[in-house]
């Protein structure tokens, strides 16, 4: 089972500690205390709440500046929300902040990065290809 930190988990979502403190408080995604005493975030709760995020916006998330300020060439931490695998491909969907992305890659790569809901990944971007790594 993969968790964060809070502020690993603010970070992962784009928005502040406080937000996701309160956000938190609200019941809006479950948090405990780990073994280290600080507050943690279950990577598949983060997963799902990234995902919805991504499809429906989130309240107390500030501006965020979009692909203007981006480079065509990026390198962006996030968190795996879903993976689709049949024998040969996967297709793997993460949030990074406030992007959504898709990388299609082969079944045996997604198996050896062990990619789940929940698990923290860097998107690479080039061009149309996505490419995941592990941080």
């Amino acid at each position: 089972m993969h968790t964060y930190r809070v502020a690993e988990a603010a970070e992962v979502l784009g928005v502040s500690n406080d937000t996701l403190r309160r956000w938190i408080d609200a019941d809006r995604v479950r948090a405990a205390p780990g073994e280290d005493g600080r507050t943690r975030v279950d990577g598949a709760d983060l997963a799902r709440l990234a995902k919805q995020i991504a499809e429906n916006g989130a309240d107390g998330l500030g501006h965020v500046a979009r692909a203007g300020a981006v480079s065509a060439r990026n390198r962006m931490r996030g968190i795996v929300t879903a993976v689709k695998k049949d024998t040969v491909m996967a297709q793997v969907e993460m949030v990074c902040g406030p992007y959504r992305l898709v990388s299609l890659m082969s079944s045996e790569a997604a198996d050896e990065l062990a990619l789940e809901p929940g698990v923290l990944a860097i998107a690479s971007v080039k061009s149309t290809n996505v490419i995941v790594e592990l941080p």
